[in-house]
């Protein structure tokens, strides 16, 4: 193993360019973590948002990256070996100390998700955060069979992979997107362009569930859309993380419920990762792969994603040895 590694550093708050290729000591091994080789990293909303200097626990600068994939390098958990083929999702991963937009990341154990697959890296990097996300918030809504879902922010790679597992469980899906050109790329039972309108026209009486993935912006408009005793769910940032002036009691209707899903929650969840991997290499789920960057262009990749022109999941691989 080299002493040194490339890594993707945040420098400082700022746009893409603030984002540097520099060569960083490989991270030395400590009791309760383990050194995982990165194989590929998807990207999130939220590491846009931490390098545009809106989290302020943030210190920089900072190895970026909520998830990664890879294999174990060196192990401090008997359970996890050397070779073992891994993923990890949050923990404060790449927020608290370094993430997985590095060749190396030293990880908590309590993160590590083995996993057992065939997929090629591009495919296994875009899954965990993703994937997690989809599963966890529909799990928070209640979805029921025969039901009817709203996802605000279609296009995002959390909304594309929570309209098929929805499509799976029986229920009427309808996905937006703000940019016409991106319609043909979704599958739903009704695709609708968000202009401003109203999107009633879907189901005049409403969805009973939302799943608004766009956050800050439409949050209170979907508790107005949703049906009378529906349940929203806010399970993205698209639009930022503040509801500014927001009055629970005057906003929220009498009987309808408005939920949270992060996905800090399924941490080190193996078993739920191996089975949506089961599903992606059975052909059930559709990764929605948009584009993969190499790490050299992590600049170009966070400028692709922060100009909003992804349709799917952004996905950054690392050369294996």
């Amino acid at each position: 193993m080299s002493a040194t590694m490339r890594a993707a550093v945040c420098v400082r708050a700022g746009g893409p360019e603030v984002l540097e290729l520099r060569e960083l000591p490989v991270p030395a091994v400590r009791d309760g973590w383990s050194l995982v080789r990165v194989a590929g990293a998807g990207l999130n909303r939220s590491e846009l948002r931490t390098r545009q200097g809106h989290s302020p626990t943030v210190k920089f600068p900072r190895v970026l990256g909520i998830e990664c994939v890879g294999v174990v390098a060196a192990s401090t958990n008997p359970a996890v070996p050397e070779g073992t083929t891994v993923a990890a999702v949050m923990g404060e991963m790449g927020r608290a100390y370094d993430g997985g937009y590095a060749e190396y990341a030293l990880l908590p154990n309590a993160t590590l998700m083995p996993v057992a697959t065939t997929l090629p890296w591009d495919v296994l990097a875009a899954l965990p955060e993703t994937y997690l996300t989809a599963l966890g918030a529909l799990d928070a809504l209640g979805i029921e069979r025969g039901g009817r879902l709203l996802i605000r922010g279609g296009t995002s790679s959390v909304g594309m992979a929570a309209a098929a597992i929805a499509a799976g469980y029986g229920v009427e899906t309808a996905v937006t997107t703000r940019q016409a050109s991106k319609a043909d790329a979704l599958t739903a039972d009704h695709v609708v362009v968000d202009d401003g309108g109203s999107l009633r026209e879907i189901w005049q009486d409403g969805p009973e569930y939302v799943l608004d993935l766009i956050g800050a912006r439409t949050a209170v408009d979907s508790l107005r859309l949703v049906r009378r005793g529906g349940t929203v769910c806010v399970a993205g940032s698209l639009s930022g993380w503040l509801i500014q002036d927001f009055e629970p009691i005057a906003m929220i209707p009498s009987g309808t419920r408005l939920t949270a899903f992060h996905s800090e929650t399924m941490k080190g969840r193996s078993d739920v990762l191996q089975r949506i991997v089961s599903e992606v290499e059975s052909g059930v789920y559709r990764p929605n792969v948009d584009r993969v960057f190499d790490l050299d262009d992590i600049v170009a990749a966070h400028r692709y994603m922060e100009d909003d022109q992804a349709t799917g999941k952004l996905v950054v691989t690392l050369r294996q040895e």
